[in-house]
């Protein structure tokens, strides 16, 4: 078998209606749009937890956060994990890191926090070390490095750099690119798009839950839009050079994002929250094993993206994994699908499953800042049939309480499997009302038999 060359490209807050493919009507992403017509595109794609770090964990080690260590931010990735680059320099492959990592407690990074990465051109934390049009990262020799051009820009030029030196080799590589856009600069509370596109989505479309609730979407989303814009043209730029270096056939090519974003209309800040504005991402995958133009419906979690990596390279996946390849989703119905857990901290100690059909979120309102809790109460449901976009909790309705309750045995059982914990989940005790509908599983059928985590 020959080992294909493995390229991640990360990017920060995107959420996964951003994409034409997903039926945003404003072109914003003709290349990754490109790529789901030729590729395997994961329409329900989930995060593992909707904050940076965590999210960043799993991506790196294909464990949940509270596994790897890392279940809140400023928790940094412990030295000896067993992470995606070790697993691939292990196998002979050179591997390089490009952009935003988050998961060490210093800059510049030490070479002991960089997760085993061998090739280096990085920021803990890039939106405090740049700006827009003022990229600084640091190399190898923790020497600063500064990149012109807009952010964005500036590190995928470093990223086809990496590729074109990198291709001259025997060995194949494993690059992982992780941009900051689309998300917010943080000391000015904006989303800085690119001076072409400043002014190009000013009172654009808006997904429902943005444009019903009150938040930041009527101020931000322009920028925000405009970011996702430049960010798709250096997507395309990339498979470009691919297509330049005769790449395309041996390179697999996996596109995602660490969470999203809900603009402040869940709690007052940007993610955090179990909706699918924080939690769901892109997910597209083309390469070897994964062509064809197929679309996959089931939920699944990127816990899946770095046992689905190795897989790809023919690396043997080792016990510690919570996740498995993604490709076991291909023949899978939605609506027979396992739900996936979600890990939710920082605002709250809370947990939920998402299976194709329902929405269900428990918390510890009492547990502060701990991984973990044992017992837990009951917060939110929604109907994603009937309300896709999350603007009814169903938690107080009379008539959802059988479905409440098997949908918390699944969700216990989940976090047995992955956290290896027995957790008890007490019912809604508030107010409870009662809808029309008798019976909330008679449109599309009973739930699935088997309702476990994304792993």
């Amino acid at each position: 078998m020959t080992r294909p060359n493995v390229v991640v490209f990360l990017t920060d807050q995107q959420r996964w209606d951003t994409l034409g493919a997903a039926g945003n009507p404003l072109g914003l992403t003709p290349n990754l749009d490109a790529m789901c017509r030729t590729g395997t595109m994961f329409e329900v794609a989930c995060t593992t937890n909707p904050v940076c770090a965590p999210a960043r964990a799993a991506l790196q080690t294909g464990q949940y956060p509270t596994n790897a260590g890392v279940h809140r931010n400023g928790r940094p990735l412990p030295a000896d994990a067993p992470t995606l680059a070790r697993e691939f320099a292990a196998a002979g492959y050179q591997t390089g890191y490009i952009g935003k990592w988050h998961l060490s407690g210093e800059e510049p990074v030490p070479k002991e926090d960089r997760g085993g990465y061998e090739s280096w051109l990085a920021a803990n934390l890039l939106e405090f070390s740049s700006d827009a049009y003022h990229t600084v990262v640091y190399d190898e020799d923790d020497e600063a490095v500064f990149l012109p051009g807009y952010r964005s820009d500036a590190l995928v030029d470093a990223a086809i750099r990496f590729i074109a030196r990198a291709s001259r080799h025997d060995q194949p590589f494993l690059l992982f690119l992780s941009l900051l856009e689309p998300h917010h600069q943080n000391e000015q509370d904006n989303y800085p798009a690119p001076d072409v596109y400043r002014d190009s989505y000013t009172s654009a479309w808006l997904p429902p839950d943005l444009a019903a609730l009150p938040g930041t979407a009527h101020q931000h989303a322009g920028g925000y839009y405009g970011q996702i814009k430049r960010v798709d043209e250096g997507f395309g730029r990339l498979r470009d050079a691919l297509t330049s270096l005769r790449l395309t056939d041996s390179t697999l090519v996996l596109y995602t994002s660490d969470h999203g974003s809900h603009f402040k209309t869940r709690n007052d800040e940007y993610k955090r929250s179990p909706h699918d504005g924080s939690i769901r991402v892109p997910l597209v995958v083309e390469g070897p094993g994964y062509r064809g133009g197929r679309r996959v419906p089931a939920p699944v979690s990127t816990v899946d993206v770095v046992p689905t990596l190795l897989a790809a390279a023919g690396i043997a996946a080792g016990e510690h994994l919570d996740g498995r390849p993604l490709d076991r989703y291909f023949d899978v119905p939605a609506e027979a699908a396992d739900g996936v857990l979600v890990q939710v901290s920082e605002t709250e100690v809370g947990r939920a499953l998402r299976t194709s059909r329902w929405k269900y979120h428990v918390h510890a309102p009492d547990a502060g800042d701990v991984p973990c809790a044992d017992t837990y109460t009951e917060r939110a449901l929604y109907d994603l049939d009937a309300d896709p976009y999350e603007l009814d909790n169903l938690i107080d309705s009379e008539n959802h309480r059988d479905i409440a309750a098997q949908l918390g045995r699944a969700l216990a059982d989940a976090v047995r499997r992955v956290e290896g914990m027995e957790v008890a989940i007490r019912p809604w005790q508030g107010e409870t009302r009662r809808l029309r509908h008798p019976d909330p599983t008679a449109r599309g059928g009973p739930l699935p038999a088997r309702i476990i985590e994304g792993s």
